[in-house]
């Protein structure tokens, strides 16, 4: 395919991904309010154990009465539009419709599996939560520990199928090279995967976590697409497209949030479109944001457990804001605009980086 074919194509899906999601919202959001798939009780005790008074006090009105799980939306919206091209270019196989299949063994299989398994994982936590099954202190759920080790499961399929089945074992540096790493390959993929992973805590005010990654996976779309990457750089964006269907009901005041169910996907899922388009040490400069909001649980809960106190009014980041007294609105607005300059700096080093080569 031609760049100026897969542009279309890829802008078509993004487009389609955009009108199945939005189109299914109300849907959604009615069956959510209907089953009142909301928490039942505020989180008030920490990983650690200890209070969360500011947390409680943030929180109590909003996530017990708007429904969470709606990152299906998103999750459907994608197998759909996946589904609907694939069986397109089966049927039709010498029309047009062919082009718009993305299904592809060395590009998006891997990223879809962990999108949909991910996504599973938060699905049954989020069943859990609206549920009141787990410690409603913590706010229920899968304890952690237990989806780590789910985490971890994916990420060794998905570290397993890129050294063995796809022959991956150079670590790209940006501007300089690849280097040769063999089998460290695998143990640096599953410890990215986990990182990411742990920037979940990004989701947590009104349209936060959608407008983040929304940018996130626009960026790597452009990112695939410089590389020749057509099949991945059309799966981004259709993510995007749904995202951007999901934020119209999510800005302020929210419809109802992506839950586990969204963000587990979304996390784990852009992890490995960075090792796919060779950009995993760029990854920590296009999500600044996720560093910090990740960065700053794992500082507060050192501190606490190691001076006795807290470096944050509250954790992650994005609370401590708000407990400083700004409006959700602008802690939003401001970490949407750091993420956009962030990915726009990527973006540039990761052009020069392709011309360099």
């Amino acid at each position: 395919m031609d760049p100026r074919s897969a542009l279309i194509t890829i802008a078509t899906l993004s487009l389609a991904g955009f009108l199945v999601a939005l189109s299914a919202a109300p849907f959604v959001a009615k069956i959510l309010f209907k089953y009142k798939c909301w928490k039942k009780t505020v989180r008030t005790t920490a990983p650690d154990g200890s209070a969360t008074p500011i947390f409680s006090a943030l929180h109590k009105d909003k996530e017990t009465s708007t429904p969470r799980m709606a990152g299906i939306l998103m999750g459907g919206a994608v197998i759909i539009v996946a589904v609907l091209a694939w069986l397109g270019a089966r049927l039709f196989p010498d029309t047009a419709l062919a082009q718009f299949d993305f299904m592809n063994r060395s590009q998006t299989w891997i990223p879809i599996f962990t999108f949909v398994a991910a996504s599973l994982l938060g699905l049954l936590d989020d069943l859990l939560v609206v549920g009141g099954f787990g410690d409603s202190g913590k706010g229920g759920g899968i304890k952690f520990r237990h989806r780590l080790l789910v985490v971890l499961a994916i990420g060794l399929v998905g570290a397993y199928w890129f050294h063995f089945k796809l022959g991956w074992d150079m670590l790209h540096i940006p501007l300089v090279g690849d280097v040769f790493i063999n089998g460290w390959y695998i143990p640096i993929f599953i410890v990215v995967l986990l990182g990411v992973f742990s920037s979940s805590v990004v989701d947590g005010i009104d349209g936060l976590a959608g407008g983040i990654f929304a940018i996130l996976f626009a960026t790597f779309a452009a990112i695939a697409f410089a590389r020749g990457q057509f099949f991945l750089s059309a799966f981004c964006a259709v993510l995007v497209g749904t995202l951007l269907a999901f934020l119209w009901f999510n800005i302020p005041p929210a419809k109802f949030y992506m839950g586990e169910t969204g963000i587990l996907g979304l996390t784990t899922t852009l992890a490995v479109v960075a090792f796919f388009t060779n950009t995993v040490l760029l990854l920590p400069i296009a999500g600044i944001v996720l560093v910090i909001e990740a960065g700053s649980v794992a500082i507060q809960l050192f501190s606490k457990k190691v001076f006795k106190k807290k470096v944050f009014l509250c954790a992650p980041y994005h609370h401590h804001l708000e407990a400083l007294g700004w409006p959700a609105h602008r802690v939003t607005m401001r970490l949407w605009l750091i993420t956009g300059v962030a990915c726009m700096i990527t973006l540039v080093i990761a052009l020069l980086d392709i011309i360099h080569l």
